[in-house]
């Protein structure tokens, strides 16, 4: 069974690094990532998927990266259930990257 995914788009907001209750760094990024094919308008749908990173993933793209810059994530796909305040349950996708790789220049500017 295989669980991988590769994905290459802009980064929606500039990352902040968070430190969770048990002290882990992580950050979580929205990623745009255009469709290759057209709608029946004739416009690629942009789809923007959540992304969670870890450690120094996380630290690394919380420093180098910020809005609109393109980025690659490779990881896995995960699910997990939510609970709100009032005991609804919903489930929520998100992509866990395990490798991003810097696709813009602009962090080489500095």
């Amino acid at each position: 069974m295989v669980n991988q995914i590769v994905l290459v788009g802009r980064i929606v907001k500039t990352p902040e690094l968070r430190v969770t209750e048990n002290g882990k760094k992580m950050s979580s990024i929205v990623l745009a990532v255009p469709r290759n094919y057209k709608n029946s308008d004739g416009q690629y749908d942009t789809d923007f998927l959540d992304c969670t990173l870890w450690t120094g993933v996380a630290e690394s793209t919380a420093e180098y990266c910020k809005t609109g810059d393109l980025i690659g994530v490779r990881g896995r796909v995960q699910t997990r259930i939510i609970e709100s305040n009032d005991g609804t349950k919903k489930k929520k996708t998100e992509i866990v990257a395990e490798k991003v790789n810097f696709l813009s220049s602009s962090h080489h500017e500095e």
